[in-house]
């Protein structure tokens, strides 16, 4: 077993060269392979997406694209590939791929939420939980947290605003494997040290995420056989509320309908939710209710499954909150004592019956979708949780069935087209 623990905390050495060049006809992109000396010994990445792979990180150095007319990233804008020694305010196990690629994931959400304090927490490279607050980072993180208490165990937490003292204490009250952050108030970091295998990243870039939403990078993605595709990377084209299109369609019979405008109120979900599904892996739905996430269902073949599964997620988590809070146990500790004990069934009972009326906290919640509803079924598996408002790509051939299933909920339903997709693999 001791064999097997420590392949987790042994460096694996990489060979990769300390330049990496991309030629694209006539322009040049120059990466500089990223090393820290930490500890007094020179270390790049502990290992890949698994321990038994090498990996290194290389950060653009020289070069920049013209290609297609469009507005491309260049050398010194980096935020995690740019971290030096001492961002790394505490290495802990020092990072790995994953922990880095979560803190970047953070960051490509967190560019369309700059106008207000937001927290994101991730896992696997996918949000679990994720909040903005006008109250501050620390009521941000708090509501991220919340929205998924037991996936963010071990996860990255990733802000846009200084850290703070009361946003450490809900860091160190729990299990996190990453922190970062634009800065970090007085105080903050002694309150994180406690956890000496935190890490604890001060980027600065994440106080700057505006200057990044207008422009692209080149988005490589290397397939098995060895070949590469590129493309432009994804640009969120809903920045504010006023983005947002009118959901209007034609039926088969010539019928022309329309759906709802969304609230003030539920449109501003609608935007928080649509910067959040820019990080999340397709097909996915999000449900969000106040600024912060309920259930995120990501990574489905289906969409009508795709929102069932973030239902079934979000029951789960509502009741698993409504017991850690009560009794100070988790769900699943719960049914276990359930099953002996007359009293804890009872409580236990009593916590599904009000996670049931409360469509485990979807009532009254709004829904995006990143990629079109091709049947109806999505949406009407959703309306019977009470969401009230959603937000869709739109482009499908059932359109207006979708919109008609908005307008038959008594009451009804407002939508909104996004005018693009949000796949991400």
């Amino acid at each position: 077993m001791s064999d097997l623990k420590a392949m987790y905390s042994t460096v694996r050495k990489d060979a990769f060269p300390e330049t990496m060049t991309i030629i694209l006809g006539d322009e040049k992109l120059v990466f500089q392979k990223r090393v820290w000396t930490l500890d007094g010994e020179e270390k790049g990445l502990r290992y890949g997406e698994n321990p038994d792979q090498p990996a290194a990180l290389y950060a653009l150095k020289e070069g920049s694209i013209t290609c297609g007319g469009l507005q491309w990233r260049g050398p010194g804008h980096g935020i995690v590939s740019a971290m030096t020694e001492e961002q790394m305010i505490q290495a802990g196990k020092h990072p790995g791929k994953t922990n880095l690629t979560d803190v970047d994931n953070g960051a490509n959400i967190l560019q369309y939420l700059a106008d207000r304090p937001a927290a994101i927490i991730l896992k696997h490279n996918n949000p679990c939980g994720a909040a903005w607050s006008k109250d501050g980072v620390a009521a941000a993180l708090d509501k991220a947290f919340w929205c998924d208490r037991i996936a963010a165990f071990g996860g990255a937490v990733v802000v846009n605003r200084p850290f703070t003292r009361e946003a450490a204490e809900i860091v160190a009250a729990n299990y996190f494997e990453v922190v970062a952050a634009p800065a970090f108030e007085e105080g903050a970091v002694e309150i994180l040290k406690g956890r000496k295998n935190l890490r604890i990243m001060e980027l600065p870039g994440l106080g700057r995420l505006e200057e990044l939403t207008s422009s692209a990078f080149l988005d490589i993605k290397s397939l098995a056989d060895g070949g590469i595709v590129v493309q432009k990377s994804f640009v969120n084209r809903i920045l504010s509320g006023k983005d947002f299109l009118p959901a209007t369609a034609t039926t088969k019979e010539g019928l022309s309908v329309a759906a709802r405008a969304p609230s003030p109120a539920e449109l501003d979900d609608l935007r928080f939710a649509w910067a959040v599904e820019a990080g999340v892996t397709s097909n996915s739905v999000i449900f969000v209710r106040d600024g912060a996430t309920l259930a995120i269902g990501t990574g489905e073949q289906d969409r009508v499954g795709c929102v069932e599964l973030a239902i079934h997620k979000a029951h789960t988590k509502y009741a698993d909150t409504l017991a850690f809070r009560e009794l100070g146990m988790t769900l699943y500790e719960l049914k276990l004592k359930a099953a002996q004990d007359a009293d804890m069934a009872e409580k236990l009972a009593d916590i599904e019956r009000r996670t049931e009326e409360t469509h485990g906290g979807l009532a009254g919640s709004a829904l995006v979708s990143d990629g079109f509803f091709p049947f109806r079924d999505g949406v009407d598996v959703a309306l019977a949780q009470g969401v009230t408002a959603i937000a869709q790509p739109g482009g499908s051939m059932r359109d207006a069935e979708v919109i008609m299933a908005c307008n038959e909920a008594s009451p009804q339903v407002a939508m909104v087209y996004t005018g693009q997709r949000s796949f991400k693999h």
